[in-house]
């Protein structure tokens, strides 16, 4: 008789929600029943529960500026200020390959032309996935990007993956980091399969490697990172190697560098643009614009060139 009372008790306690969320202590409070022999009663017991912190909670509507679903740069004429400052909630992100990833070109100064992004290899059908978490913003053909989709994130940052064969997500999708985007292809101007991964801010593109680790560890260089102009110009920087990494994480960091970042050469015989280039690691780009020379200029011993390093 006293075991169908506890049975029909614990029944009626589930069916009355006796179960309570106390989202201040993080715990549910739940009356079950027990007997002392001869009759039940209800017990108080707190069970202690774990916010789900797997998926970003997007606290700004990142759609209400500038969402244009139909061209790649929606940004036009958007001046950025800089320094500019990105966080991010996570310290690592998604390989947005599955296998090792072999780093065919970097961001920085090509064959004459400016490299936006970094190519990562990989075989025509491979798959693609977001590197975080975000809503996909554009996903079509766009010319020389050939099958490209364009990944919005909850901090701002647009992550573009270019060259694809295959697109598996429409505009306005959400996505989480890891899920699939498509397969990697050689569509658009490309010379043979690779992924180009782009990434940018209200238009400016950013040095991929100043934010990302592309190595096994998948690490973001910094939850809190200042960007200055020095990684968002490709002509700072040589496709062919790493740049050397000198993270800002604050303000004042990002503020102090500017003003290092230009330095007088004055020229020693033997010189030439290419070997003062080398020598300062920067770009025979940089050097002309800055100085408003041109590549086949003649230097003379003692002219000072301004370098921005």
């Amino acid at each position: 008789m006293i075991y169908r009372l506890f049975c029909i008790g614990f029944l009626v306690s589930a069916c009355l929600g006796f179960a309570q969320e106390d989202s201040k202590n993080n715990t549910i409070k739940l009356k079950l029943p027990t007997t002392d022999g001869k009759s039940f009663i209800f017990k108080a017991v707190e069970i202690p529960t774990e916010k789900d912190t797997s998926v970003y909670k997007n606290t700004i509507d990142i759609k209400a500026e500038y969402w244009d679903t139909s061209v790649y740069n929606p940004y036009g004429n958007v001046v950025a200020e800089f320094p500019i400052e990105l966080t991010f909630t996570d310290s690592t992100y998604a390989s947005p390959v599955s296998h090792p990833k072999v780093i065919t070109s970097r961001y920085g100064w090509r064959r004459g032309r400016p490299h936006k992004g970094i190519d990562i290899d990989l075989v025509t059908g491979d798959s693609v996935v977001a590197v975080l978490n975000g809503i996909v913003r554009f996903a079509k053909y766009s010319h020389g990007h050939g099958k490209t989709v364009v990944v919005r994130h909850y901090n701002g940052l647009e992550t573009t993956y270019a060259h694809l064969s295959h697109i598996a997500v429409k505009a306005n999708d959400t996505v989480l980091r890891g899920q699939f985007l498509g397969k990697g292809g050689n569509t658009g101007r490309s010379s043979g399969s690779h992924l180009h991964l782009v990434t940018s801010y209200l238009g400016q593109y950013i040095h991929p490697d100043y934010l990302f680790n592309f190595n096994s560890s998948n690490a973001i260089r910094s939850q809190n990172i200042w960007i200055t102009k020095k990684w968002t110009r490709p002509s700072y920087h040589s496709s062919k190697r790493l740049s050397k990494l000198t993270l800002f994480k604050t303000r004042e960091e990002a503020l102090a560098s500017i003003e290092k970042q230009r330095k007088i050469y004055v020229v020693r015989k033997g010189d030439t643009l290419s070997r003062i280039s080398q020598r300062n690691r920067t770009s025979i780009a940089a050097i002309c614009r800055t100085n408003n020379i041109k590549k086949n200029a003649t230097l003379k011993i003692g002219q000072k060139l301004i370098l921005e390093l």
